[in-house]
């Protein structure tokens, strides 16, 4: 009995006929004869596959570790020649589980090389290093023989969580919460202390300012107080110089001088009193200058 066999892209495809390979190619396509033709059809695309496992650190903290690892299948021949990928030509179904223990063996590669940098770190490391976690676990399984060996090529490790036990997690909650709590309290206190530093210094400037202003008023005054003195003296002198010449006028002749001036400006004296000592000491300058 005669069937189709069409071929994806996306696979390599074998075709042996009563036990000898007789075509292989990517996407192959062929009449077969049901009795006597076998099928092997390796995917040969990228491939993804989520994990999950738990893990101890180096402070023995169990960390739940999730992630996904993406994979290919970098020689079809080789790795068909380790496991069986044969599969029903009309149903495309697998005859083996072999497909399985090939995710198999990836995952329990990852995980031991997970479990190697694990192991080292202390829990805040691990939750804090996850991008690292990942890059070195890549790094392992790349320089390991046995994918090589089996023709898988490993593409990337992603770590997309990695989480504390419940009982850890609060209490990382806890200390994560009163650290930032006291932080913020640090800062208001930083803010304070600046405020009051700043305000300070106004405080030193504005005195500085005063002080100075009061310098100045002090010298201010100093000089006033100088220059007073100093006209005072020159009216003293002054006067003492337009005076100085009555002193050997006699007394009568200084009297007649002070009459005759006041009767030079009569127009503007509205009135005049003599008063009788005044009269008298007159009275006598004339008789004893008679």
């Amino acid at each position: 009995m005669l069937g189709y066999f069409k071929g994806e892209p996306w696979e390599h495809v074998f075709r042996y006929s009563r036990g000898r390979l007789v075509g292989e190619g990517r996407g192959l396509s062929f009449f077969y004869s049901t009795r006597t033709t076998t099928v092997v059809s390796v995917p040969i695309v990228t491939t993804d596959q989520d994990f999950v496992f738990n893990e101890m650190t180096a402070d023995f903290q169990s960390v739940t570790i999730q992630g996904q690892v993406t994979y290919r299948v970098a020689d079809a021949e080789r790795i068909a020649a380790l496991l069986s990928y044969a599969i029903d030509p009309r149903t495309k179904r697998p005859l083996s589980q072999d497909p399985a223990k090939l995710v198999g063996r990836l995952i329990n590669h990852v995980q031991e090389s997970t479990r190697a940098e694990v192991q080292h770190l202390s829990l805040e490391e691990v939750l804090r290093r996850r991008a690292d976690l990942a890059d070195a676990v890549v790094s392992q399984i790349r320089s390991a023989p046995d994918l090589e060996a089996l023709g898988v090529e490993l593409v990337n490790v992603f770590i997309t969580s990695v989480r504390p036990t419940p009982e850890v997690a609060k209490a990382l909650e806890a200390n994560l919460r009163e650290s930032l709590l006291k932080r913020a309290d640090e800062a208001i206190y930083d803010r304070r202390a600046s405020a009051v530093e700043q305000e300070r210094k106004i405080r030193e400037n504005e005195l500085g300012t005063e002080i100075a202003l009061e310098e100045d008023r002090e010298r201010l005054v100093e000089l006033k107080v100088a220059n007073m003195a100093k006209e005072s003296s020159a009216e003293t002198t002054a006067l003492e110089a337009r005076l100085g010449p009555y002193r050997t006028i006699d007394p009568g002749i200084i009297m007649a001088l002070a009459f005759k001036s006041l009767g030079e400006g009569t127009e503007k004296i509205a009135s005049l009193t003599i008063t009788p000592d005044l009269l008298s000491e007159l009275l006598k300058v004339v008789t004893a200058r008679k």
